[in-house]
């Protein structure tokens, strides 16, 4: 076996970086931490992150969700979108020949480069896409400054 490791170089490379990856965390982060985010997060929704003059708008696809499984909030500029897909229950008298759609709980956290209006933060859900405006405040909006 470990002479098979060594002809998957880059392979064994990644794994001795998941180990020590698991190691930071494990002892920088208290383990409820990952237990109440990333234990059980199964799936991770597909986003796109778009900014113009005045704001962020960001879309997830959520399918197969309702707008009630969906959390939002927002701390110090980091926009959390989380929730959780109900699995589906397989049925004994079934043959699975694939299952690739995931259930179970998903957690993203993007990271917003300019301050936004909370107050002003709008949201909608329709036909499995969730889509978030986050207008920027008024201090981070570039301006043009008339020289006199």
């Amino acid at each position: 076996m470990k002479d098979e490791l060594k002809k998957l170089k880059p392979m064994s490379d990644l794994f001795d970086l998941k180990r020590e990856m698991d190691s930071l965390f494990s002892t920088r982060f208290p383990k409820s931490f990952f237990d109440s985010y990333f234990s059980d997060q199964t799936w991770t929704p597909v986003i796109d992150i778009e900014e113009d003059k005045d704001q962020f708008t960001v879309s997830a696809e959520l399918p197969g969700m309702k707008k009630d499984d969906i959390d939002i909030s927002i701390d110090d500029n980091i926009i959390i979108i989380s929730g959780e897909r109900a699995s589906k229950k397989e049925e004994k008298e079934k043959t699975y020949h694939r299952i690739e759609r995931a259930y179970g709980k998903f957690y993203r956290a993007i990271s917003l480069p300019r301050d936004i209006d909370e107050s002003k933060i709008k949201a909608s859900f329709n036909d499995g896409i969730l889509v978030v405006c986050l207008p920027k405040s008024e201090k981070s909006i570039k301006r043009q400054i008339e020289i006199k």
